[in-house]
């Protein structure tokens, strides 16, 4: 296995907000473990709040003696939401705050994933397939009729999301077991990119560089020749190494 992570802030924003965690080795009882999270709320605070996630988070895996991926990464998940809405009671600037979080781990050939929000989780191997479903108000939108995906892509409602971490008191995250064969990828993103390029453009673009760290500098380099309208988080990894 082979992972690259990257984050950049993009051309507008004057604060990086997204925050990653690639690991190919074991953490606590997990054989890898890779995040991204997308904060938010004014003035750091959600810089603070994707950082502090992932870290508590992190820290939990590792302590956990739960060998089974579902349950660890659930109590993991629950309990970081109550510690970061603690924290956000604490200071009156971190009011509010709250993040995205999509989180994955490979056991041999299946991946679990977890996920909160809009940031996403690709599986590339003879198409692109999006794993997570978005927690927007958009893709409500989008399953009602309302909107179609076209539409759904420049609504000036896009970045409205429906579910974070520290948003409510409590959190439910969607999950996902996936089969995966050798030869595919699996890109995981904040909106920062998605917002930016296509599907079908990611898809050519990873599939043009077999290593993951040129493919996903290139992708942040084409997020932002495209606007660079927002922070770009992204991991790629490779089930099989070069």
């Amino acid at each position: 296995m082979e992972a690259f992570s990257i984050t950049d802030i993009g051309e507008k924003r004057r604060v990086n907000q997204d925050y990653v965690f690639c690991e190919v080795n074991p953490v606590g009882q997990l054989p890898n473990l890779f995040i991204v999270a997308d904060g938010m709320g004014g003035h750091n605070a959600g810089d603070y709040a994707s950082r502090f996630c992932v870290e508590y988070f992190t820290q939990k895996i590792r302590s956990g003696k739960n060998s089974s991926p579902i349950p660890l990464i659930e109590t993991s998940i629950k309990e970081t939401n109550e510690v970061l809405r603690s924290k956000a009671e604490e200071k009156t600037e971190l009011e509010g705050m709250g993040t995205t979080f999509v989180v994955a781990t490979i056991f041999d050939r299946t991946m679990y994933v977890a996920n909160i929000g809009d940031s996403r989780l690709y599986v590339i191997g003879k198409e692109i397939k999006q794993i997570t479903e978005d927690h927007s108000l958009v893709e409500a939108m989008v399953k009602t009729g309302e909107l179609n995906r076209d539409q759904a892509r420049v609504h000036p409602n896009k970045n409205i999301i429906t579910r974070a971490l520290g948003a409510n008191e409590t959190v439910e995250p969607d999950f996902f077991e996936v089969s995966l064969e050798e030869k595919d990828i699996v890109l995981m993103c904040s909106d920062g990119l998605t917002n930016m390029l296509e599907d079908k453009l990611i898809e050519k673009i990873v599939r043009e560089n077999d290593n993951p760290e040129i493919a996903a500098e290139t992708l942040v380099r084409e997020a932002n020749k495209n606007g660079g309208k927002d922070n770009i988080a992204i991991i790629i990894i490779s089930l099989k190494k070069r």
